[in-house]
């Protein structure tokens, strides 16, 4: 158990590294820099030079990606999603394709390597917890659910690439690393020696906590979009001006999150066990609004997009171990000093 538990934080650790190299992508522009998959250009090694591309690439992979729009089309429509699949295969935009910049496309390709790297060691998470599948069967029934779970991930990413970045799919994809890194969280508490931290009012406080969050997270995603539209016509000093609502809903909900969190303080300050947990939440949560107006005042650089991000990932993170320690009613599995 202790060895299942170490490969688990690695794995979580991993996954956190990506989030931020994701963030990177993003805040890069690079997440058209391989514009197919699971190859960059056709190729394992994406070439360093437009001079290794047929002249006409742009219109090779723009067929590319037309041709797995159409089958993600058909899978949209069964789910009933008729009017996002017709609007997927009717926008001009989602064909464009860009100039090839080496720099966008290695950005592209580590970020690729390192969801490789993270499919793998989920994988061996897997493995090592069929050794469970009597003794603790929730080990080895949550970390199939993981290794699934990041296979669908792989297979989302292939269309978010395929659809020029459509942004309901990139929300797609953060919010499924969001539940990566719950299930990792849950296996890393169920494998490890954890002692209950008895609060009932704290533990649905708690829940409230990680509800706004979340809303906070999808508001940001709105935010994001606004910007994607806003860098078409504006330079970088302008974005936020232009930005509208999206932006001042997001400033303005970052209110109720410090707040409630402050609430979730008061409620466990006494509590044992609790402390480490309050006090790493609370600069993470202020880590978080501070990158968020540094962001603001600043002109949106390109290096804090991704910490913002990897900031908040962190504040779900601990807020479901939180959880956990919070509503486990059995003891632990392994008593690991």
């Amino acid at each position: 158990m202790r060895s299942f538990r170490r490969l688990t934080i690695s794995t979580l650790i991993a996954v956190y590294v990506l989030i931020l190299v994701g963030g990177v992508v993003r805040s890069t522009g690079s997440g058209m820099g391989c514009p197919d998959w699971p190859k960059c250009f056709g190729q394992w090694v994406p070439p360093t030079s437009v001079e290794a591309l047929p002249e006409n690439y742009k219109d090779i992979y723009a067929a590319h990606r037309d041709k797995k729009n159409q089958r993600f089309a058909r899978y949209l429509r069964l789910v009933g999603m008729h009017e996002t699949a017709d609007k997927i295969l009717n926008d001009p935009a989602v064909l464009r394709e860009g100039d090839f910049n080496p720099t966008k496309t290695l950005i592209e390709y580590l970020n690729r390597l390192t969801g490789v790297v993270i499919g793998f060691l989920i994988f061996a998470v897997f493995i090592s917890s069929i050794r469970f599948r009597r003794t603790e069967p929730r080990i080895t029934t949550v970390s199939l659910l993981s290794f699934l779970l990041v296979c669908f991930q792989g297979w989302i990413g292939s269309f978010v690439v395929s659809t020029n970045l459509t942004p309901w799919t990139i929300t797609v994809h953060m919010f499924l690393a969001l539940l990566l890194v719950a299930l990792l969280f849950y296996l890393v508490h169920r494998s490890s020696y954890a002692t209950m931290i008895e609060s009932s009012t704290g533990f649905w406080w708690l829940l409230a906590c990680m509800a706004v969050l979340l809303v906070q997270v999808l508001l940001g995603t709105q935010v994001r979009e606004a910007i994607d539209e806003v860098a078409a016509y504006a330079v970088r000093e302008q974005w936020i001006a232009n930005l509208g609502d999206a932006f001042i809903l997001h400033r303005s909900f970052s209110w109720i999150v410090l707040l409630l969190h402050v609430g979730l303080i008061l409620k466990l300050r006494k509590t044992e066990g609790a402390k480490a947990f309050l006090l790493t939440l609370i600069v993470l949560i202020l880590g978080t609004i501070l990158t968020g107006v540094s962001m603001a005042w600043f002109a949106v650089p390109p290096y804090l997009q991704p910490v913002h991000l990897l900031l908040a990932s962190l504040t779900f993170g601990l807020q479901f171990m939180l959880l956990l320690k919070l509503n486990r009613k059995e003891k632990p599995v392994a008593a690991l000093s």
